[in-house]
């Protein structure tokens, strides 16, 4: 189960978590979501994200749960971080927005 980043990097983007994340599964970009607005900001790759824990701590605005753990206010979080790397469906079941861009690095 992959780690989710929510609402709160939006104004932040620290970047701290990239470095301490040993896979390079986290990415800056934005995804349009379903409500229409585009959300830029770190996203973690479901994919590929081992579950390792160290990203989250990391964290200085405390935006960054376990998929399971994401507060019921930001849950849709979970279709944007899948949505953002090319996911049809999140893990949730539901369906994922499909605008997105990964800035080349």
């Amino acid at each position: 189960m992959a780690y989710v980043i929510a609402e709160p990097c939006g104004g932040c983007k620290d970047r701290s978590c990239v470095t301490a994340c040993p896979l390079d599964c986290i990415h800056e970009g934005w995804v349009a979501g379903e409500d229409g607005k585009v959300y830029e900001q770190l996203f973690i790759d479901p994919g590929e994200c081992i579950h390792c824990g160290l990203c989250e701590p990391e964290c200085p605005v405390e935006a960054i749960f376990p998929e399971d753990e994401v507060p019921p206010e930001w849950r849709h979080f979970v279709r944007l971080n899948a949505a953002f790397y090319g996911a049809t469906s999140a893990a949730d079941g539901s369906e994922s927005p499909v605008s997105s861009h990964v800035p080349s690095r």
